[in-house]
């Protein structure tokens, strides 16, 4: 899809949205409005992202079969947790609901130079998955090393994971074009059917845009959809929403 305009590429951007709420303050009526906004009268995000605590409610707001998914994080910020540990929230959220399971791999024991850690995690959360859809975030700007994000998104990718994903944006280098391209070049030399996901920081239309169009430059013209790209965001559905609607985007309180 060659993207023409700034509300084309608004519009398509809003398809892809994993609409975020991650901050530590979150409560139940911050949920209540996380899955009213994602529901807009241009169209639906593809997903919201929340903390697992909050998927029972989340899901008796939207209902069973919602086009709007719920997603959830695992492994979530530290990358810290046993493997048995990780396998019993995944299990537990895809109970209460959860449509997609965010992973954070052990990017510490990663970086200094465990890569099975990042194999059996993966592994062990994608048979604890069921049929929820896998994202396996890489946490690219703690790895630095481009090398290593390719190596990364390597092993994430032969485990299992249905997407790969750049960071929580929960540190101070979330997601970034370099990671982005490293990590796109990796799915398509896999020629495995698994998507990509940059998080964090990414707050307008227009950089939404460098991101679509990286991809598709690497990837091709169809190849971006909600199966495989999506947006980890919050203020970005504001601009979003500014851009189709002709107004100015007022700043949001980051998601994460």
């Amino acid at each position: 899809m060659e993207l023409q305009s700034p509300r084309e590429a608004a519009a398509f951007a809003l398809s892809l949205l994993d609409l975020t709420n991650l901050r530590d303050d979150c409560d139940n009526a911050a949920i209540e409005n996380l899955c009213l906004r994602a529901q807009t009268p241009y169209g639906n995000s593809a997903a919201i992202c929340i903390w697992p605590r909050f998927i029972t409610h989340a899901r008796s707001i939207l209902g069973g079969g919602h086009p709007v998914r719920i997603a959830t994080v695992v492994n979530f910020p530290s990358g810290d947790l046993a493997v048995g540990e990780v396998v019993e929230e995944t299990k537990k959220a895809v109970e209460d609901g959860a449509d997609e399971i965010d992973l954070v791999i052990p990017y510490k024991a990663f970086i200094a130079g465990d890569e099975e850690a990042v194999t059996t995690t993966v592994e062990a959360v994608r048979a604890a998955c069921l049929q929820s859809t896998l994202k396996v975030i890489l946490e690219t700007g703690e790895i630095r090393d481009m090398a290593l994000v390719r190596r990364a998104s390597e092993l994430a990718i032969a485990a299992g994971a249905d997407f790969i994903k750049t960071s929580t944006g929960k540190v101070q280098v979330n997601a970034t074009l370099e990671a982005a391209d490293i990590m796109l070049r990796a799915i398509r030399e896999s020629k495995a059917k698994v998507g990509f996901k940059p998080a964090g920081g990414i707050s307008t239309v227009a950089d939404a845009d460098l991101y679509l169009r990286l991809a598709e430059s690497i990837l091709g013209p169809n190849w971006v959809m909600p199966s495989t790209f999506r947006f980890g965001a919050s203020s970005l559905l504001d601009d979003i929403l500014a851009v189709l609607s002709g107004s100015t985007a007022p700043r949001a309180a980051a998601g994460y």
